[in-house]
């Protein structure tokens, strides 16, 4: 024990007074794996609303029907009324090691015609998971942000969306979900962006920090780390890892283009070899109009005249007007400030932009990745 709190208090004197220049803490890297939140999901029933429910919908009917059976209330479909209450969906996020008792938050959303479920109490529902036993038991007042409308002309006004609210600590925790965390002698790292020269830093840190063949790199995204056995120690190791500072690897050369915004984002990394481009503008203006000819008075024989049908003809002009091309030329290693400092000089707008990098790319004169989303 002795010796352990003698590794803690060198290891946090290394992290604060020691920390690597542009580094990040392994947490905001990294996730542990098997230490996930599980999604849950229900169905229930909401009651009190002020009107704003489904009406006659056949799975309100049912599920209330259903409901007030189980307090040996025997009713038929025909003599309820679902204006007051909506069937719902019920969804959550179970946070790892959450233990029973536990209380979490839910969100309900209407699966039917309800208006709005401003009002309206959830009663009890179970909540499942992926296996299907129950984890959460939801019951509680919903809040809604939105607000519906609807006035007699059927004229309407919504704000946000009252269809769906929230349960603050509305479900209660009912089983554990079990993990390998405290059974374990070893945690897996997972970076959130998989990267071998971030792997191979990751685990150089640690080795460094915590000794020899603690870590080892598993591929490009998992770090298996030798950890205490005991349940106490292992959080405590934990806790010192995530707050290891890391130096990040510099990310690949990408190039992302959104089609529908236009919005481009250039990495840092992106080079130039040597290359010339030449960007010019050709415009063409078609304009359509109409002539109306005829309408004169002409003689048809013994002085007798009449006026001639007037006849529209099409007029079209065409103009095209082409600007002078701008040529620049790129050295090699150009950065990219330089890149955008020369297109930007040509007055090249997003899609001009979009243009001259592919053509770069496909004169092999740019070591990026285009990503097109």
């Amino acid at each position: 024990m002795t010796f352990l709190r003698s590794l803690i208090y060198f290891l946090v004197v290394n992290l604060i007074l020691l920390p690597p220049a542009f580094s990040d803490r392994l947490k905001d890297l990294t996730s542990l794996a098997g230490v996930r939140s599980n999604q849950l999901v229900g169905y229930g029933i909401v009651v009190g609303l002020a009107g704003t429910g489904d009406g006659n919908t056949g799975i309100t009917l049912q599920s209330m029907q259903s409901l007030v059976s189980r307090f040996g209330v025997t009713s038929e479909i025909e003599g309820l009324n679902g204006d007051n209450s909506a069937a719902v969906m019920i969804t959550a996020d179970l946070p790892p090691f959450t233990k029973p008792g536990q209380a979490i938050d839910v969100t309900v959303s209407t699966i039917g015609g309800a208006e709005s479920l401003k009002g309206g109490t959830l009663l009890m529902s179970p909540l499942l998971g992926a296996d299907g036993e129950t984890y959460a038991i939801a019951q509680g007042n919903v809040v809604v942000g939105g607000l519906g409308v609807t006035g007699a002309d059927n004229t309407s006004l919504t704000v946000n969306i009252p269809t769906v609210g929230r349960i603050p600590r509305g479900a209660s925790v009912e089983r554990i979900v079990p993990t390998e965390f405290l059974n374990t002698d070893f945690v897996i790292l997972n970076l959130h962006r998989g990267d071998f020269s971030t792997a191979n830093n990751v685990a150089e840190a640690i080795n460094r920090n915590f000794g020899a063949d603690t870590a080892v790199p598993l591929d490009t995204n998992s770090i298996k780390v030798r950890a205490p056995s005991d349940p106490g120690q292992k959080v405590s190791f934990v806790s010192l890892l995530e707050n290891l500072e890391v130096e990040r690897s510099e990310p690949p050369a990408k190039i992302i283009i959104n089609a529908r915004s236009g919005t481009l984002v250039i990495s840092g990394n992106v080079k130039v070899t040597p290359a010339a481009v030449s960007h010019g503008t050709l415009s063409v203006r078609v304009t359509e109009d109409q002539n109306i000819e005829g309408g004169d008075a002409v003689a048809i024989g013994d002085g007798a005249q009449a006026n001639a049908a007037a006849v529209a003809v099409p007029d079209t002009e065409i103009d095209v007007q082409e600007d002078v091309a701008k040529a620049f030329l790129f050295d090699a290693g150009v950065s990219l400030s330089e890149l955008v400092d020369a297109i930007n000089a040509v007055g090249a707008t997003p899609s001009d932009l979009v243009a001259i990098l592919e053509a770069l790319r496909e004169a092999g004169a740019l070591n990026a990745e285009l990503i097109v989303i």
